[in-house]
């Protein structure tokens, strides 16, 4: 067996003393080989599985106020990103298109309305992500507008101070989305976005990926509900801006800690 010593993060004052097995200590290290992840990494992402802590953690890259004053020069890998959530959304560097993390695969919405799967070495200047694991259901029947999926939400969110993932699939009759096109570096969002690209879609079938802000947090995120739309044949994706939908499975997550980068 093999004796490992574990510290936390120098602001904490706490240490694991632990004793592993040959085959349990040499599949960590195969892990950690493959993936570049520490060992202490690895070991706190098992314990907060098993505790049920990672599952309720947003993890930010940056925020909301910084992209509004033109800092959107990328900064974290998509490869990091995947190390603390399965599903979000974001951008790249540069504003270069949309970003959605859905089922643990980064995909890049593209101005051309061409959409790819993200690089591992892409870089984000912004990211919203959590692992995602649904707390409730229910099926949004006869959805007519963003309007009107927002007072629906509204309405079975059960607390105004959390954060909540929102993941929504279903067959949309007709939806708008922009993506983002690259900007000069120093530019400001509101400057930058004003050639963004519009897409109009009808009969898509896909998935929502977003989230809920409270407004205590705007400075952090962009307060409200804020989705990126993923088809199903990932031909399509962007912001969504407006649709319309018949019969829509809607599942909610809530998250009552954020650890920012």
């Amino acid at each position: 067996s093999s004796d490992l010593v574990m510290a936390c993060p120098p602001a904490s004052s706490h240490h694991l003393h632990l004793r592993l097995g040959d085959g349990l200590f040499q599949a960590l290290q195969e892990r950690c080989r493959r993936t570049g992840e520490s060992i202490s990494h690895v070991i706190r992402a098992a314990l907060a599985d098993a505790l049920d802590l990672e599952h309720h953690t947003i993890y930010q890259v940056s925020t909301s106020g910084a992209l509004v004053q033109g800092v959107y020069q990328g900064c974290v890998r998509v490869a990091e990103l995947l190390q603390h959530g399965d599903f979000g959304l974001g951008t790249f560097d540069g504003l270069d298109g949309e970003g959605i993390l859905l089922d643990g695969c980064c995909w890049q919405a593209c101005a051309d309305g061409t959409v790819r799967q993200a690089p591992a070495d892409a870089l984000a200047p912004f990211w919203v992500a959590t692992r995602f694991q649904a707390d409730h259901g229910v099926t949004l029947q006869h959805v007519s507008s963003w309007a009107d999926l927002c007072e629906r939400l509204d309405a079975l969110r059960d607390n105004a101070n959390l954060f909540v993932a929102i993941r929504i699939r279903g067959l949309f009759e007709s939806i708008r989305y922009r993506v983002a096109c690259k900007a000069e570096v120093g530019v400001d969002l509101v400057s930058a976005t004003s050639s963004q690209a519009m897409f109009d879609r009808d009969n898509v079938a896909g998935t929502l990926v977003g989230f809920w802000t409270p407004s205590y947090a705007r400075t952090i995120n962009v307060p409200g509900y804020h989705l990126h739309l993923l088809s199903d044949d990932h031909r399509h994706a962007g912001h969504v801006l407006e649709l319309r939908g018949q019969e829509l499975q809607l599942e909610l997550h809530q998250d009552n800690h954020l650890q920012d980068r």
